[in-house]
């Protein structure tokens, strides 16, 4: 059920090139998402591959679909008679049987490229909407984890079952967290909007030649609409006017209620400015974070895993030792929660939690981590203290962290450290521009920089330099700045 307590507002900031999207509970940052132009994801998109290689040691298959690298496609992830999507390794049949080299398989992303990985597939599609998740390869109906009541959930059950025997249809479906409450009209609209689309997505199929997309995703604000908008969230501000109306003529269409919540952004202040969601988002990146005790986390993450480490710094507390450990835990627990969310953190992740030689307060500490990840919309899973006195636990990695999208590694320092990439220093650069001809009178803006960010918007970014420029109404120069670092900048109003 939905915390009485809980606020929400979800911001979004639209530039040329980029879009960002920012949830906020009680008026904290708790997750950050960008999509830019020249790199959008490529999660739930659906292609026409085409099998260019099976490699039956590692039960799986690379899949040509039109990108730069091959996509992975693993046996467990194919789609059979008789098949289970949780089946153990064991049981899977040989890949050979599944895939030959040569085959054209509809596969969906269910992860973006990461590092020198390829996308990951799979050949169980799902199509979302609102309420529902159409699974046209399966037979079973799900409801989401966050729907606790038993009545609630045997009454979705049997609405959606109904539908699907109605319409009879041989697929399965998943009730979604916001469908709770939801009464069986908007259920069948919910079913007959995916019926249309999984047909419209066999006809492309049929027509459209190999290595070919067939469906892609929601740009971000509508995927926005559709996946984190609950009824916790009060407000919807969007600082883009053709954004807005997209916006507010699809919750119109899909949404019904929710666009007296959207409203158009249009005071001078940058709506990122709001509640220091800029501040936030550049101490994400950060390796230190303090505590407000004076304690500190110190995230480290690397290929294999996140390390998280927990040390109590100049706090000493008022009792005893054990009782300041204690204190420091609980409230690493609550930050910790919250920077995996903010980092968008996936994979392995070994926290090392100081010592507590209690059993009820390590129980504790594990409650109060838990409790503080139940609103978090990627999957978990948490395990006791180790014998070594680490908590490991998974969180499902589907896009690339906050850290990977906004950084690359510094070449000073061989890779040991990161810098703002020269497109990201670009963005900044236009926000500053935009921020200035808000707040000052001038006729031209002197944008000074590293040598990369200045020939990266006198090409990739010299378009949206242009739209800047008429939007603003001001003349903007660039010059090349020898002694900068890549990610330093000045904008000099003239």
């Amino acid at each position: 059920m939905s915390d009485e307590s809980l606020k929400e507002e979800i911001l979004i900031n639209v530039t040329p090139s980029e879009v960002r999207a920012a949830l906020l509970e009680n008026g904290v940052l708790q997750e950050v998402f960008i999509e830019r132009a020249a790199r959008r994801g490529l999660i739930s998109n659906i292609y026409n591959g085409k099998v260019s290689r099976v490699l039956p040691g590692m039960q799986a298959a690379f899949i040509d679909i039109g990108l730069d690298r091959t996509a992975f496609l693993h046996a467990s992830d194919i789609a059979h008679d008789g098949d289970r999507e949780d089946a153990p390794e064991e049981e899977l049949p040989d890949i050979r049987k599944l895939v030959r080299e040569g085959d054209q398989l509809l596969v969906q992303v269910a992860k973006d490229p990461l590092g020198n990985k390829g996308a990951r597939l799979t050949t169980f599609i799902t199509l979302p909407s609102r309420h529902l998740v159409l699974l046209p390869r399966s037979v079973s109906v799900g409801i989401s984890a966050r729907i606790e009541l038993d009545e609630e959930r045997d009454r979705l059950r049997s609405m959606v079952e109904g539908l699907l025997s109605d319409f009879g249809l041989e697929c399965g479906a998943i009730v979604r967290t916001v469908a709770e409450g939801t009464e069986r009209d908007a259920l069948e609209a919910d079913l007959k909007y995916l019926i249309k689309l999984w047909g419209v997505i066999q006809q492309r199929c049929s027509n459209h030649g190999v290595k070919q997309m067939v469906n892609e995703d929601l740009s971000l604000p509508l995927r926005v609409l559709r996946d984190l908008v609950t009824v916790d969230v009060e407000t919807i501000l969007v600082d883009s006017k053709d954004d807005f109306e997209a916006m507010h003529e699809f919750a119109a269409t899909f949404l019904p209620g929710v666009e007296s919540r959207l409203e158009l952004y249009q005071r001078r202040r940058p709506i990122f400015d709001l509640h220091g969601i800029e501040d936030e988002i550049r101490k994400a990146l950060d390796r230190s974070i303090p505590l407000k005790s004076g304690g500190y986390l110190i995230f480290d993450q690397t290929e294999a895993m996140t390390t998280i480490d927990v040390n109590t710094g100049a706090y000493v507390g008022h009792r005893n030792l054990e009782e300041t450990i204690y204190r420091t835990n609980l409230e690493a627990a609550m930050s910790i929660a919250r920077q995996l969310r903010l980092r968008n953190l996936g994979g392995i992740i070994i926290i090392d939690f100081i010592d507590m030689e209690e059993v009820s307060h390590r129980e504790n500490v594990l409650a109060v981590l838990e409790q503080a990840l139940a609103s978090d919309h990627a999957r978990h899973q948490i395990t006791p203290v180790s014998p070594l006195g680490l908590v490991e636990m998974t969180r499902k990695r589907t896009r690339e962290s906050l850290q990977h999208i906004l950084c690359e590694d510094c070449p000073s320092c061989e890779g040991r450290g990161f810098v703002l990439t020269a497109e990201t220093v670009c963005f900044e650069i236009f926000r500053e521009i935009i921020r200035q001809a808000r707040q000052f009178e001038f006729d031209e803006a002197l944008v000074l920089a590293h040598q990369d960010v200045i020939e990266l918007l006198l090409d990739e970014q010299a378009t949206s330099l242009a739209v800047l420029g008429e939007q603003t109404g001001k003349s903007i120069r660039l010059q090349t700045e020898s002694l900068y670092l890549q990610d330093q900048f000045d904008v000099v109003l003239i």
